[in-house]
């Protein structure tokens, strides 16, 4: 602090010490990266120096003992243009947390001075959830689920068949790597179109992670949670006994001298005690009991890294994952004799490397080594018996192994010429050998139509795996990228761009994918923008491993029609045992997805964003499979080819359209209460279920056109922090939706191939409707600080009870559409019930 601006403060009688605040934040570039090193300047409106610092390895600033006032905040950095931006320090109460990002020299900067505005580009758009790690920490997340709890805010129609996209640190990633604490930012719906991404922005998670700082820090959390403190589940007979427990800590600091390295470790352990809840009709009556369904898992992480000059980051990371879990598979219709025991273990290392080339130039590189593994065991041994959603019986019969060695890569480049930001990159998010000895179902498996079938000893199939079940393979998945961000003037731009995206396996090389998204700023409070683009599909390895055993011939599965029992190859056999195989259809494709959108985005004030968005998309060439040696119509008794059971044909000819509008509402919502509110009224609409599901009738494919089963008519997702005094701190979720679809089945084998997916004459897929669901979550927390003044940023620790559903309201799942179940038209199963979590936290 200045002399001159020491003095005022000491001669303004009127401010306490109780009255000084802290102000802090994070600098980070246009591509999320933070910026270690940056320089942070505060003046006050009249232009006196108040306090600089510089950014720590991490990108985070700190200013304490600030008294109340208007003051201008100035970040440089070499390389970048400087942004100033306007702060007032209220009495007794501390500003949020600010993200500063810095744009490359030669780029254009909006500067804000007094008011906030919204900048004319395609990623800046406020229709996006953005959550920091002082948010995350004052909300409500169920097992500090951080990337589960956000997933809400997600749109189904925009997933791939892998589910969502998980991006961590600008590379895609299956897990975030480390523990929750070490969480820095979650991003979803960024910059939707960008063609750096395979899928649009409602349809994967952004996380960039903390690194080190440059003096030592860390935290300790715990997190429990007993049944003793929960509501009765819907379907137990007693209370439920079960226990959780999270052990968590994180520790930073400086590496030698600690002005260029810094390391940050964490930890994270999982003690999970959970009961599965058995509801289910057997040949004795109704069984309504609990199995024990224990899992633990330990995670570790530590990384180093160093700011070679001003300009070039490197950083190293290890992350090691380690889990064990018992009685898998178990719950609903399924009998504690059916579970399975699973074991697996992971450990990688990822290399990073960032340079700023000049004052034009980004470069960005990371790369992932990794190995994996794992086994699964079945409880029980013996044949496995299936009563159509009744009971399932006998051994799970899914023992094998698995072995993994994989890389994944992404370098990019950003250069800004005059208004114009170009980025380009390759990726490699998959490049494994996976190895796969798979010993399922070598016993057998018998389904019944329905319990009086069971009793009469009169089963619908009998199928059975046999031979060599060891494969291995490649799995190889590719991508490049390109676009041009052009600020046309200071009020629209515009992003072309192009995307490619390759896999191996499928003979299709034309995946070429254009995006387009512009930004129109009408005043420099409401914003117009919009986008469309080509977003590909990609299949995993499990449709691609039973092919690849089909074409070896080593493994093979057979299906039995009306078998006898409990002998299925004795007199009463009516068909020969014969191979069932799985192929690619001839003409297969990678599908995709044409999505198109345009939105309205407002500020109501300062802080506060409101966005109104249409979306529409199209699904083309969608997944799908069938079983092309079915029997046909219409007496569907014997099939084509004798020599083969099923045939099951994975196919690109699916269909699927969805349309939303949405609205959402971010920032400061009211007086002391921030946050995310969206609320979206969707329909879609498809024809298939995905990459393994088959259709009812395989020569009437018309009647598979139907909602889909993700649809949701309405939906409300809000996360909030209301601050309402030191007290008072409290975060709440809140989760309103209309109920899904699901469909009317016969429960009989009406097409003689050995499903049980047939449903009545006349009837379409996902005719009949569930109900809807509640959910309101609630977090209080309170910070203790260690320190001499309540705005010092220093050590404190922190005590927190979070209750899920709060109101106890009860949301039945697992309805049952099978005309011959005991079940029919009634749930199996209901999401928990009200529960209560407690932790505590040390800061240091």
């Amino acid at each position: 602090m200045s002399i001159l601006a020491l003095v005022l403060v000491m001669l303004s009688p009127q401010v306490s010490t109780s009255d000084l605040q802290t102000l802090r934040g994070v600098v980070r570039d246009q591509t999320g990266a933070v910026l270690p090193g940056a320089r942070v300047e505060l003046r006050t409106e009249a232009g006196v120096a108040v306090r600089a610092v510089t950014a720590t390895p991490s990108g985070e600033y700190l200013l304490d003992r600030i008294p109340p006032g208007t003051y201008i905040l100035t970040v440089s950095f070499a390389g970048f243009r400087p942004a100033t931006i306007a702060v007032r320090v209220a009495v007794r109460r501390a500003p949020p947390a600010q993200t500063i990002v810095l744009d490359l020299e030669s780029q254009t900067q909006e500067i804000t001075v007094g008011g906030e505005v919204l900048a004319a580009a395609a990623n800046a758009n406020r229709d996006a959830v953005v959550f920091g790690d002082q948010e995350l920490r004052n909300l409500p997340l169920f097992d500090r689920d951080v990337v589960g709890t956000l997933a809400r805010f997600l749109d189904a129609s925009a997933l791939g068949s892998g589910g969502v996209t998980l991006v961590v640190d600008g590379m895609e990633a299956r897990k975030v790597g480390v523990a929750p604490s070490a969480i820095q930012q979650v991003k979803i719906n960024q910059d939707p179109y960008a063609s750096e991404f395979p899928r649009p922005g409602r349809g994967r998670i952004e996380v960039i992670t903390k690194a080190g700082a440059d003096n030592y820090s860390g935290s300790a959390d715990l997190t429990f949670r007993d049944a003793r403190f929960n509501a009765r589940e819907p379907f137990a007979a007693a209370r439920v006994p079960e226990q959780r427990r999270i052990y968590e800590g994180v520790l930073g600091g400086p590496v030698g001298g600690g002005k260029h390295s810094s390391f940050l470790t964490t930890i994270e352990r999982r003690d999970d005690e959970q009961q599965a809840l058995v509801f289910a009709q057997t040949p004795g009556g109704l069984l309504q009991t609990t199995v024990p369904r224990p899992d633990s898992r330990l995670e570790v992480s530590a990384s180093l890294t160093h700011q070679k000059g001003a300009r070039h980051t490197l950083s190293i990371r290890f992350t090691g994952e380690s889990a064990k879990t018992r009685n898998q598979g178990v719950g609903g219709t399924t009998l504690p004799e059916s579970g399975i025991d699973d074991r697996g273990h992971e450990a990688q290392v990822i290399l990073g490397a960032r340079s700023v080339l000049g004052s034009r130039l980004l470069n960005e590189f990371r790369l992932l080594v990794g190995r994996e593994g794992g086994t699964t065991t079945s409880v029980q041994p013996g044949q496995r018996i299936v009563v159509l959603d009744a009971f399932t019986a006998g051994g799970a019969q899914a023992d094998q192994r698995t072995t993994e060695d994989h890389f994944n890569l992404a370098e990019s480049m950003t250069f800004v010429r005059g208004r114009q930001l170009f980025k380009a990159g390759v990726q490699i998010p998959d490049f494994s050998r996976r190895g796969f000895d798979d010993r399922a179902n070598r016993e057998g498996t018998f389904t019944f139509s329905s319990l009086a079938d069971y009793a009469l000893g009169r089963p619908l199939s009998f199928s059975r795996q046999q031979g060599d079940g060891r494969l291995v393979f490649l799995q190889k998945v590719f991508g490049a990228f390109v676009q041009d961000q052009i600020s046309v003037n200071d009020r629209f731009s515009i992003t072309p761009g192009l995307r490619y995206d390759w896999q191996n396996i499928f003979r299709d090389n034309n995946n070429v994918a254009p995006r387009l998204s512009a930004a129109y700023a009408v005043t420099p409070k409401m914003a117009l923008r919009g986008g469309a683009g080509v977003f590909y599909d990609r299949a995993g390895d499990g449709p691609i491993r039973e092919v690849l055993r089909s074409r070896e011939e080593r493994l093979l599965r057979i299906i039995l029609l009306n078998p006898s029992y409990p002998d299925p190859f004795g007199l009463g056999q009516l068909s020969a045992p014969v191979r069932s195989i799985v192929t690619l259809a001839p003409d297969i494709r990678i599908p995709y997805t044409t999505q198109y959108g345009l939105g309205l985005e407002r500020v109501v004030r300062k802080g506060t964003t409101v966005a109104m968005n249409y979306v529409g998309s199209r699904g083309v060439a969608q997944f799908r499979s069938r079983d092309v040696n079915a029997p046909p119509p219409p007496a569907y008794a014997f099939r084509p080819d004798p020599a083969f059971g099923q045939i099951r044909q994975i196919e690109s000819t699916g269909a699927q359209t969805a349309q939303s509008l949405q609205f959402i509402a971010r920032g400061r919502l009211a007086p002391r209460l921030r946050g995310s509110v969206q609320y979206t009224l969707a329909t879609a609409h498809n024809d298939t279920a995905g990459i393994n599901a088959l259709p009812a009738n395989n020569y009437d494919l018309a009647g598979e056109w139907g909602r889909a089963s993700f649809n949701q008519r309405h939906r409300l997702e809000s996360l909030v922090q209301l601050k309402a005094g030191a007290w008072a701190d409290v975060g709440l979720s809140l989760s309103l939706g209309s109920g899904r679809p699901y469909s009317l089945l016969t429960g009989r084998d009406d097409y003689h191939t050995g499903q049980t997916n047939a449903r009545p004459a006349g009837v379409g897929r996902n005719s009949l409707q569930g109900p809807g669901t509640a959910l309101l979550d609630a977090r209080w927390t309170h910070e203790f600080k260690i320190g001499s003044h309540p705005g010092d940023a220093g050590a404190g620790w922190s005590v927190s009870v979070d209750a899920f559903n709060l109101v106890n309201h009860v949301n039945y799942s697992g309805y049952v559409g099978t005309l011959t179940s005991p079940f029919f038209g009634r749930p199996i199963s209901a999401q928990p019930p009200r529960r209560l979590q407690l932790s505590a936290g040390l800061r240091f």
